[in-house]
């Protein structure tokens, strides 16, 4: 089990890394709205370097995910998610059969095939800000309840999970069931910087082991110029630096060797060095 600092960020594993892209507590992420909306309804969701979970409980709460995992090689990062989780719980709209819930035109009310078989339709659209964050302030957050009580498992907050693990170089129990969607926002330069070349194919060809037969890859390549910065960091960075061949605008053969369809480009997101290209691959049937 490879043991992190949470002094030195050398995995990328910043805290408050969302503060950094500017969010503030009920922003929504702006690499999700490049995506299809109905890419996430119904799946099974990876989320790589989940960092404090912003991602993955977005994906949970508000984009229909029947299941969402996150995870990160920091464990303090992990229990931020889990805390992140909570919070969201607190904020959300009570569920009440009899009560509207958000905005209906925005829900689509269609399934989704997945392996041919249809998924269940997209979860009770809530208001996930519906209560104030004064509120979770001033009596703090709401206890999770029992799955029955929300209705469903595949409803958040029961619908996402949070693991401590170097996902690259280590298996985790949902691995086995398979996922429809994996997502890698922000992560790849980290494990190019720690495993080398050798690391980043291993890190591909898990994604694609994982993806279930026309699943997608969630990919946000980062530049390479944005190493310079990294491998200072720490001084094993600054000397896998000097070895490492491949570069980010190759990536795109790299996964097509492997078995990846694409990349089909979305755009852009975020604001100066953090505004990057979002980009979905598919693994062939």
């Amino acid at each position: 089990m490879t043991t992190v600092s949470s002094t030195v960020p050398a995995h990328g594993n910043y805290h408050n890394y969302h503060g950094y892209l500017n969010h503030h507590p009920g922003a929504c992420d702006a690499r999700l709205s490049l995506l299809p909306r109905e890419l996430l309804l119904g799946a099974r969701v990876l989320d790589i370097g989940c960092n404090e979970g912003w991602v993955s409980c977005e994906i949970a709460q508000t984009w229909g995910a029947q299941r969402v995992v996150g995870v990160d090689i920091d464990d303090a990062l992990v229990r931020m998610a889990w805390k992140r989780r909570r919070i969201l719980w607190s904020h959300q709209q009570p569920i009440d059969d009899e009560s509207p819930r958000g905005d209906e035109e925005d829900q689509p009310k269609k399934k989704r095939k997945r392996n041919g078989k249809d998924t269940q339709p997209l979860h009770k659209a809530v208001k996930a800000d519906y209560f104030p964050a004064s509120c979770q302030h001033m009596f703090g957050p709401l206890p999770v309840p029992p799955a029955e009580v929300v209705g469903s498992a595949d409803e958040f907050p029961h619908n996402i999970s949070f693991r401590r693990a170097d996902w690259t170089n280590e298996t985790i129990p949902e691995d086995a069931g398979g996922y429809d969607v994996v997502i890698a926002f922000s992560v790849s330069k980290w494990i190019h910087l720690n495993g080398g070349d050798d690391g980043l194919k291993r890190f591909f060809r898990r994604i694609y082991d994982v993806l279930s037969p026309g699943g997608t890859f969630v990919f946000e390549p980062q530049q390479w110029d944005s190493y310079t910065k990294a491998r200072k960091l720490d001084p094993v960075l600054q000397e896998n630096a000097k070895n490492l061949k491949l570069r980010p605008d190759s990536f795109d053969e790299l996964l097509r060797e492997i078995g990846f369809e694409g990349p089909q480009p979305l755009g852009e997101a975020g604001e100066g060095r953090f505004r990057r290209p979002v980009e979905l691959y598919t693994k062939s049937n």
